[in-house]
């Protein structure tokens, strides 16, 4: 950080000197874990559902002070809203709660919008049973080595 602590709002300093919902959850319904390669930033979130709500929410975390704060951020934008509520919440909305980020941070705020939409997701295919197709078929050139491939049987 060559400008310092200046390049950031107040509010980012707040949330990351003072993280809100930092820690694990005992009850919580739905867990997932999300990370960034490039910076190497991983976020843990629990959540608990109950009737359709956001009950409680909370992160663990491994990252630098921006990503602290938008993840503290977004579990203060998502905790007690409805399921449709929570799922409006994205990168710019957490980023646009806290005042903005420097450009070289603005990807923190995609850690915490993808954990909330990836645990909501996941809540829901739960309650279902239907998850979300996967498909598995390669298509990978014979030529490439790929016996499997040459003997697949169509279906």
């Amino acid at each position: 950080m060559s400008e310092g602590y200046n390049q950031y709002t107040e509010a980012v300093l707040d949330h990351a000197r003072n993280p809100r919902n930092v820690g694990g959850m005992d009850d919580a319904n739905v867990v997932v874990q999300v990370g960034d390669p490039d910076c190497g930033d991983t976020l843990l979130l629990f959540m608990r559902i109950d009737e359709g709500l956001v009950a409680n929410v909370s992160f663990l975390i491994k990252g630098c002070g921006a990503a602290i704060a938008t993840a503290s951020m977004g579990t203060e934008l998502v905790k007690g809203k409805t399921l449709n509520e929570a799922l409006l919440v994205t990168d710019r909305t957490v980023s646009q709660a806290l005042g903005g980020l420097p450009d070289e941070k603005e990807h923190c705020s995609n850690l915490i919008a993808s954990a909330v939409h990836a645990a909501i997701n996941q809540y829901i295919s739960t309650i279902t049973g239907k998850a979300p197709p996967v498909d598995f078929a390669v298509n990978m050139p014979a030529e490439a080595g790929n016996k499997a491939q040459e003997d697949r049987v169509d279906e």
